[in-house]
């Protein structure tokens, strides 16, 4: 798991050094490289129904129904329109006994970079546009911050499916 500690009053990183650089709208975005298993381009997703707003449906991944997650929804942010650009990120995240495959749509991928342990900052606890507990820290990539995901808990199987639960109660009560 991507972890910050604090050793003689600078961060020390102690995870994936690599990133995959994305974009959400206008927002670059980037996870540890080990959590990804491919990039795919968007062709389409099948929708389930009753799925949280987050989940955009499925696709089929060799044989296997993969769900498609909208990175954008997921943070509470409003989705770009889909365009040439607009990927699947693939990744896997869990324990060794449950493992989940997931694809994460995203309005582009950039690069995998680099970000020396020196510079990544602890999440902050509060001005970022994106809740604490789903980064691992915050990168700079020349002289741009950009927001590190912890992978796990943002495709966490028993928060969408919290979400899945929240969702028609809120507007239930919006009623």
């Amino acid at each position: 798991m991507n972890e910050l500690a604090t050793t003689g009053g600078a961060p020390a990183h102690r995870g994936p050094t690599q990133f995959l650089t994305f974009m959400l709208g206008a927002e670059m975005f980037a996870m540890g490289i080990l959590a990804v298993k491919e990039i795919i381009e968007y062709s389409g997703v099948t929708e389930v129904p009753q799925m949280p707003a987050c989940i955009s449906g499925v696709i089929n991944l060799r044989g296997a129904a993969v769900p498609v997650m909208d990175l954008a929804r997921r943070l509470e942010r409003k989705p770009s329109a889909l365009t040439k650009r607009s990927c699947i990120i693939v990744v896997e995240a869990g324990s060794d006994d449950e493992r989940l495959v997931i694809g994460v749509l995203v309005d582009a991928v950039n690069a995998v970079l680099d970000i020396p342990a020196a510079d990544i900052e602890p999440p902050p606890s509060f001005g970022a546009k994106v809740r604490a507990d789903l980064l691992v820290g915050i990168g700079k990539v020349a002289g741009q911050f950009v927001l590190l995901l912890d992978v796990a808990p943002v495709v966490s199987s028993a928060e969408i499916a919290t979400l899945a639960v929240a969702v028609p109660e809120l507007e239930a009560e919006l009623s």
